[in-house]
């Protein structure tokens, strides 16, 4: 790997925040300067905004153009986009304006499915300590700059890994749920290759639900965040359900408002593109309260 530098300008719906504080991510991290630093797959990338221009430079694998293109979703059209889903509502439209700088990141499948099965029930602060910890003591360590950081382990170097040594690092509940996943991603009980090229969203939710740990917000949360990109699906979590009820249920008691009745409407209103519509009002809601 070498060290590579581009700068992106005048680049339209790319806000650094509103990208890496949305809760899909979990190993970027603030920098003093008011950048963000992260690693994905095997590339270390330090992301600045100065005015319209974005400056990335690190250490990647391939090419940091077609690199950060796949990853950052580049050549999809959210201006576009966010003019649609502003033409369906005010709701909309509110917050379309307000998470502006939202793109959904193109993530590792893999890391994509552990990651959100170590979300569940579980804190943002918390989840990237435990993300951490998994890392750097099963996955490669890189230097760039001085600093150390490590990828996220693979399958196959995560095969051996017992329960206790996953309850070590803090997992939790969620010991044994890493545990058997694993095992059954290594025996090809579920095939990750064959889920990518399967373009029935139903039939993929069905094989991650089958993943020990993933149940339908899981499923929801890896369709629409990994390289999966499943942009219809719409997952429901306290903030969702509550932000939904408010707006469009209006239920005296939000605990009584079903997922069935959440998902109907998100069709009926969102379409194709629900998965988007639900990041951007969790985002307004949960920051702007």
């Amino acid at each position: 790997m070498k060290e590579q530098k581009i700068i992106l300008k005048n680049i339209d719906s790319f806000v650094l925040k509103d990208i890496f504080e949305c809760g899909q991510c979990f190993r970027w991290n603030l920098q003093e300067d008011g950048s963000y630093t992260g690693i994905f797959g095997e590339n270390i990338l330090n992301v600045k905004q100065e005015k319209k221009n974005i400056i990335m430079e690190g250490l990647c694998k391939d090419k940091i153009k077609e690199t950060i293109e796949e990853y950052f979703d580049l050549k999809r059209d959210y201006k576009q986009i966010k003019e649609k889903l502003a033409r369906i509502d005010e709701n909309m439209e509110m917050s379309t304006k307000y998470g502006q700088g939202i793109r959904l990141l193109n993530q590792d499948l893999w890391e994509t499915i552990l990651s959100f099965i170590i979300s569940a029930n579980n804190n943002i602060p918390r989840i990237k300590g435990i993300i951490e910890r998994l890392s750097q003591t099963y996955g490669n360590q890189i230097t760039w700059r001085g600093k150390t950081y490590y990828t996220f382990p693979s399958a196959e170097q995560l095969k051996d890994v017992t329960v206790k040594e996953y309850r070590d690092l803090g997992l939790g509940f969620r010991d044994q749920r890493l545990y058997e996943t694993t095992q059954m991603i290594v025996d090809k009980q579920v095939d990750l290759n064959a889920m990518q090229k399967n373009p029935d969203t139903s039939g993929v939710k069905e094989q991650l639900l089958s993943l020990s740990g993933v149940g339908p917000k899981v499923a929801d949360c890896i369709l629409l965040f990994s390289t999966l990109k499943r942009l219809e699906v719409f997952p429901i979590d306290v903030w969702v359900r509550r932000v939904m009820n408010d707006l469009y249920i209006q239920e005296a008691n939000e605990k009584q408002v079903s997922k069935k009745q959440i998902e109907r409407i998100a069709t009926e209103k969102f379409g194709d593109l629900a998965g988007l519509a639900q990041q951007y009002l969790f985002y307004w809601r949960r920051e702007a309260g």
